[in-house]
């Protein structure tokens, strides 16, 4: 069964004040004041401040969560306001954990926020994990997802866990004392490129508010002990039909249970070619260089490129490359071919789609370059430009 104790124990008794700002929890069957009580006493940890973080701390400092945690080692980007909606068009630069303790000193003061401008990893996450009630990891990557169920299940500590990706989503409560984890529903980590990034594949932006509410929604029943929870079961959501699922899983007998942590890094792929790599100051030294042809193609969408653009590129979308290889390239003359995107990721899919193919095989004997850093590095280097996209 899913339902269980509450897992919090109650704090004192809540005054006058505190009945009045929470007075619609009052009433509620199953929370009254001594599930608000026991909202207050909870110690929260949020992994990821952006757009499934957003939505969760919302919740979690009006319905007043005793201490909020939240960690994040990034900066806010333009591209974010879409969908990250803690933050504001003045944060971008700025960490994307600053913006937890200002919104709650406008919404709810007496929430302790600890903002934590760090990436979880196999060092801290069981120091973390175990200072706090619960963990609700809202990341965007698999191998932060594995790491924070691996030290769930270490600690004994409830994981809320949510995913996005363009117009679907999925919930789940990973209870260590009570049901399976994610090893049980997903055994292993799968390859960083399997699924597309938001960069790459787009995430609706409503979306995370549906899906970060029902994570929040999880914590809090998960706290007081009312209803059930997602624990054993998997909640799907799209967007596009309004189409909504749960399918139930169960512990895995045959899986060995979690020891330690281990090496969560993400390779693109185990059976992807080694990509040579260069900063755009190389880049800029190789087109400079006399006996050099440097072709620059750029793989991200049109729109991207209407953004800012590297001086010189050429235009090929990155599925043209997947789906065409070389024949998606006029690179006859050229002695490099360096793929860029934004940040590196999408052009390094590219140099690997373009990479192991024989030199006997392809229309050119350049070699195959991935740009680190991508565009926004090569604005930032070359020209002293920060772009906000």
């Amino acid at each position: 069964m899913s339902r269980r104790a509450p897992l919090v124990a109650p704090r004192t008794a809540l005054d006058p004040a505190q009945l009045a700002r929470y007075s619609r929890h009052l009433t509620l069957p199953g929370i009254g004041e001594e599930g608000q009580r026991r909202i207050a006493a909870a110690r929260v940890l949020v992994i990821g401040a952006g757009g499934l973080g957003s939505p969760i701390s919302n919740y979690l400092i009006a319905a007043g969560v005793g201490t909020l945690a939240v960690m994040d080692d990034d900066t806010v980007e333009l591209s974010n306001l879409q969908r990250q909606i803690m933050h504001r068009q003045q944060d971008v630069g700025a960490r994307k954990v600053d913006s937890v303790p200002r919104l709650a000193a406008q919404l709810n003061d007496q929430v302790a926020v600890v903002p934590l401008a760090e990436r979880l990893t196999a060092h801290n996450a069981e120091q973390l994990f175990a200072a706090y009630d619960l963990v609700i990891d809202g990341s965007d990557n698999f191998a932060t997802r594995y790491l924070s169920n691996d030290a769930a299940e270490l600690t004994g500590t409830p994981l809320v866990w949510g995913t996005l990706f363009q117009f679907s989503g999925q919930v789940s409560v990973f209870d260590p004392r009570t049901g399976p984890m994610l090893r049980d529903l997903f055994p292993e980590i799968p390859d960083a490129d399997s699924v597309p990034s938001c960069a790459e594949g787009g995430v609706f932006g409503a979306l995370c508010g549906v899906v970060g509410s029902i994570m929040a929604v999880e914590a809090l029943k998960l706290i007081t002990g009312a209803g059930e929870t997602l624990s054993g079961k998997l909640w799907l959501y799209d967007a596009l039909t309004a189409g909504v699922r749960t399918l139930a899983f169960e512990r895995d007998p045959q899986r060995a249970p979690v020891r330690e942590l281990g090496d969560y890094a993400q390779e693109s792929c185990a059976a992807a070619p080694a990509v040579a790599q260069l900063d755009p100051a190389a880049l800029e030294a190789l087109r400079q260089a006399a006996a050099q042809r440097v072709l620059v193609v750029d793989v991200r969408e049109d729109w991207e490129r209407q953004i800012a653009a590297i001086t010189g590129s050429v235009h090929v979308p990155l599925d043209q490359i997947l789906s065409l290889g070389w024949e998606a390239i006029d690179a006859k003359d050229a002695t490099h071919v360096v793929l860029a995107c934004k940040s590196g990721a999408r052009s390094l899919r590219a140099a690997q789609a373009l990479g192991p193919q024989p030199a006997g095989a392809r229309p050119t004997e350049a070699q195959v370059l991935n740009l680190a850093g991508g565009t926004l590095d090569w604005y930032r280097q070359v020209r002293g430009e920060v772009l906000a996209y």
